[in-house]
């Protein structure tokens, strides 16, 4: 039986047709493995998984992930990464090839490779200014930092330096950004955009696996102002509340905890 692999157009591109059509076939494709996203096993004859395509500047590393988890895609990440995770994959087990970028030499792939954190996102009414405001909270499911670096997480430096500014209180919305955009179509969310609302540039930061739907009063939020609040804290500052109030007890935390950055999007997509 032919695994139940997702190969998509950008990881065909890079791995070429033949490698892409084997893999479909079952050449090559491991029936088991663990999510690239979530480290949980998975099982290719049994449920959707997505090939995950690493590329460094020289090497290339195909890994597996859960379909739910993330789409099959190509994701840049240094050579110094893929180099370690090859070396400790030769050591202990036998390696699946892939094609490299440009057709170099074949390089040794599993899942284990230097993992991509997937971000989380709420979607909630948050009061602001004594009106409820359309909301979304941003948290990654693992700590992130810049390749090469041996800090712990610099989720919130980096989003600093695409605008987002510190948010210390939700009583005051945050400022604009510039460049920035959440893309709503026929009622449901489906990506934050960075490029702007009407560029043809723009290009998904997040984007979401399905359409996520929202709630009429959320839409009908957003559909009066025409903009979202985008919050944003490391991995395990807010997590996944069941209701409006317990996020914004946790948001409230966050901000007081100097952990919470922000920034208002306009909406694109009705």
């Amino acid at each position: 039986m032919p695994p139940m692999l997702d190969v998509s157009d950008e990881v065909r591109a890079e791995i070429g047709d033949t490698e892409a059509d084997r893999l479909l076939a079952g050449d090559n494709t491991p029936g088991r493995y663990d999510c690239t996203s979530c480290r949980a096993p998975g099982d290719t004859t049994r449920e959707r998984t997505s090939t995950v395509l690493f590329v460094g500047e020289e090497t290339a590393v195909l890994a597996f992930a859960h379909a739910s988890c993330i789409p099959s895609q190509v994701v840049p990440v240094s050579e110094e990464q893929l180099q370690g995770a090859v070396r400790s994959i030769t050591e202990t087990a036998g390696p699946v090839a892939v094609p490299g970028p440009a057709g170099d030499e074949a390089a040794p792939a599993r899942p284990d490779v230097p993992r991509q954190a997937v971000l989380g996102i709420t979607c909630g009414l948050v009061l602001c200014q004594g009106a409820p405001c359309p909301a979304l909270v941003v948290e990654p499911t693992s700590p992130v930092g810049r390749p090469g670096s041996t800090a712990d997480d610099e989720f919130l430096d980096l989003l600093g330096e695409e605008g987002f500014q510190p948010v210390t209180t939700l009583e005051e919305p945050p400022p604009l950004l510039e460049g920035w955009s959440v893309l709503l179509v026929m009622g449901r969310l489906h990506a934050v955009l960075q490029g702007g609302s009407n560029s043809a540039n723009a290009v998904a930061w997040w984007q979401a696996h399905q359409p996520l739907p929202v709630t009429d009063e959320w839409r009908a939020a957003v559909n009066r102002t025409n903009e979202v609040i985008v919050y944003a804290a490391p991995v395990g500052t807010i997590g996944r509340q069941p209701r409006e109030d317990l996020l914004r007890t946790a948001l409230d935390k966050a901000a007081a905890n100097g952990l919470l950055v922000g920034g208002r999007m306009p909406l694109a997509g009705t």
